[in-house]
């Protein structure tokens, strides 16, 4: 199903320098596959590579930057399922969510194939008092330069996507470090970069150690850092970029607000899913269950029944709900901090209970705000329930955390939910649905320790130029 062996991409080209990187079938423990990984002087001739290429990618036409992203969205449609059966061996990820990836992959590079020729300024009139009669001025956007791209495991396609599109879609050339658990997705994607007429240099993607990857982060050939990760990680990382714009899309320990009056199957439905899609490894699942007094007990019921029936086991069956966490060690740090909120006073709904990679889908009552499992991301597949008598109490609830991405609200009332979207401190307020929910097209990210900047294309796009005006002085000549 996999290769035997992957290389990585160094100045679009394929280099097969070494098998240094083992890649683990995350189900099964066992390697599935080696690849090739850079080392200091590789990642030296990329960012080198990448300088001189900006000579021709910031030059590049929107129709020729629109045929390369084009052309991804056509490959990776033909090799749909040959990338999900990826995403299912090397990240543990269930079919179903795998496929889902790839298809939003699609979606993101089919948005920015559009907004690549929609990239537009503005004239600006200038003659805003005397001294400045008879100025005028016009700006747009130009590409900021070389970038540096760090992607996660946990999204190994649609992450990259995230920040490979909106670099084409600009002329900007990047270095990518993929995830060294999840690297596989992101070569396939340098295998179908390489067939396209980018200029060379426009793109590598080197896998390569925590120890390697620190020019990633400070060298200053680099314009942009767009990192996806910890905060721990990218806080440090920011500290020490230097001059270049950073973009961190960090953690988070995301609540759902579940008012009175609202269609609790369906709420219930939706939490079950933004709870413990991918075992809960997303930043935006949803770990804090916020429900009205009224609707409590009865969501605590259907909560318990749904997460009863979710099916664990081999990711590439069509069955499975619940794949293995990406390490044995994740699985026990959810054992060790599910047991820590036990030991402290909370109650097991339903789960708590490991077997090596898995861990079951667990929901905790009577949990105390300073436990690890209600203000730390907990990045696996346990959230907690908590009552509320009235809706402001709700959103002080919610907003008691460092982080700040997204929060989802289920209610009827529209006063509320416009209360909501103006007091919760996060960087997105989805209504009646999950925290979870995201349209690859929307402004996305957080504040607080959950980051800084937006994705999404034309957000990232705009992250990745630099505004430059024009001052023109007429002076009346003919």
């Amino acid at each position: 199903m996999l290769r035997e062996s992957y290389a990585f991409y160094l100045a679009n080209e394929p280099v097969h320098a070494n098998t240094n990187l083992s890649v683990t079938n995350k189900y099964t423990g066992e390697t599935a596959c080696k690849v090739a990984l850079a080392d200091t002087p590789v990642i030296h001739q990329a960012i080198e590579a990448a300088v001189s290429a900006f000579r021709d990618t910031r030059k590049m036409a929107g129709y020729e930057k629109q045929a390369v992203l084009k052309h991804v969205v056509e490959r990776v449609a033909e090799r749909h399922e040959e990338l999900s059966k990826a995403l299912c061996i090397e990240a543990g990820k269930p079919i179903r969510d795998a496929r889902g990836e790839v298809t939003r992959l699609i979606d993101t590079f089919r948005v920015a194939s559009e907004e690549c020729v929609r990239m537009t300024g503005e004239y600006l009139p200038l003659d805003i008092s005397e001294r400045a009669k008879g100025y005028e001025g016009l700006w747009r956007r130009f590409p900021i330069g070389p970038c540096s791209f760090i992607s996660p495991f946990n999204f190994p396609l649609n992450l990259v996507a995230h920040k490979v599109a909106p670099a084409i879609a600009v002329g900007c050339p990047f270095v990518l470090k993929p995830a060294s658990k999840t690297p596989i997705g992101a070569l396939i994607l340098g295998e179908i970069l390489a067939e396209t007429d980018l200029p060379k240099g426009a793109f590598s993607i080197l896998p390569c150690s925590r120890d390697g990857a620190d020019l990633f982060t400070t060298d200053e050939r680099f314009k942009l850092l767009s990192f996806t990760g910890s905060p721990d990680v990218g806080w440090a990382l920011k500290a020490r970029a230097g001059k270049k714009k950073v973009i961190l899309e960090l953690g988070g320990n995301a609540a759902c607000i579940v008012d009175e009056h609202t269609d609790l199957e369906y709420a219930a439905d939706r939490i079950i899913i933004g709870a413990f899609y991918q075992s809960g490894q997303s930043c935006i699942g949803v770990q804090r269950i916020i429900a009205h007094e009224s609707v409590y007990d009865s969501l605590k019921q259907m909560l318990a029944d749904r997460a009863s029936t979710l099916i664990a086991g081999d990711p590439l069956d069509e069955e499975t709900f619940l794949g293995p966490m990406i390490t044995e060690n994740d699985a026990k740090r959810m054992e060790q901090w599910v047991a820590e909120a036990v030991d402290g006073g909370a109650r097991i709904i339903c789960g708590g209970k490991r077997d090596g990679v898995f861990y079951d889908a667990t929901i905790l009552e009577n949990v105390e705000p300073a436990m690890k499992i209600n203000c730390v991301e907990a990045f696996g597949p346990v959230a907690t329930l908590q009552p509320f008598s009235n809706f402001k109490q709700a959103v002080e609830i919610a907003n008691d955390s460092v982080y700040g991405l997204q929060t989802g609200v289920f209610t009827n009332d529209i006063n509320k939910a416009m209360y909501a979207f103006r007091e919760l401190e996060v960087g997105g307020v989805v209504i009646n649905d999950v925290p979870s929910f995201r349209v690859d097209n929307m402004p996305y990210g957080g504040i607080r320790d959950s980051g800084l900047g937006r994705e999404g294309i034309r957000f990232a796009m705009e992250d990745m130029t630099e505004i430059k005006i024009m001052v023109m002085n007429n002076l009346g000549v003919l």
